[in-house]
């Protein structure tokens, strides 16, 4: 019976806090950040892929052809973040 006493419950909001609004502004410029540098990273891996290509530069065209994958898959996960994140609490919450 003292395991009834010990329940506890979550309720997140994002309103509840002083300062909620600057923290939520702060994250989405974070996140528009994030996704000037993939574009940047993804831009330069591009022509770093395409210059090796033609120079015949096997390293070159390697490390670009990375920069293009991981710019990409950081985007992919920068814009699936806020869907990644309620996923996992959602599925958190229906563990009983």
């Amino acid at each position: 019976m003292w395991w009834l006493l010990a329940n506890v419950s979550l309720n997140p909001s994002v309103g509840n806090l002083p300062g909620s609004t600057v923290l939520q502004h702060l994250t989405n410029g974070l996140g528009g950040w994030a996704l000037v540098l993939a574009l940047v990273g993804l831009v330069i891996g591009a022509a770093s892929w395409a210059l090796g290509v033609h120079s015949q530069n096997l390293h070159q065209s390697v490390v670009g052809r990375r920069a293009v994958l991981v710019s990409a898959l950081a985007a992919l996960l920068i814009g699936a973040a806020p869907a990644l994140v309620n996923f996992f609490f959602h599925a958190g919450q229906g563990v009983r």
